[in-house]
């Protein structure tokens, strides 16, 4: 995985701040949510990691490059 560069990581805060609403589009992950599944952002780590509130109670984190949300 190649990192994302400071300004890559302060423009994914800039969209996805806490409280957005979001839902999942893809993750490759065996205990992710179902695809459509919606959510609330809790924060954007460093690595640009969307972490979420999935309405399923999952808080598995959108991975920048690899996953994929759209707000709602």
């Amino acid at each position: 995985m190649t990192f994302p560069s400071k300004e890559t990581v302060q423009q994914v805060k800039n969209n996805y701040p806490a409280g957005t609403k979001v839902k999942l589009v893809k993750m490759d992950d065996p205990c992710a949510p179902p695809i459509g599944t919606k959510g609330e952002v809790i924060s954007v780590d460093d690595c640009a990691t969307i972490h979420v509130k999935w309405e399923n109670g999952s808080s598995l984190g959108v991975v920048y490059g690899e996953d994929k949300c759209v707000k709602t």
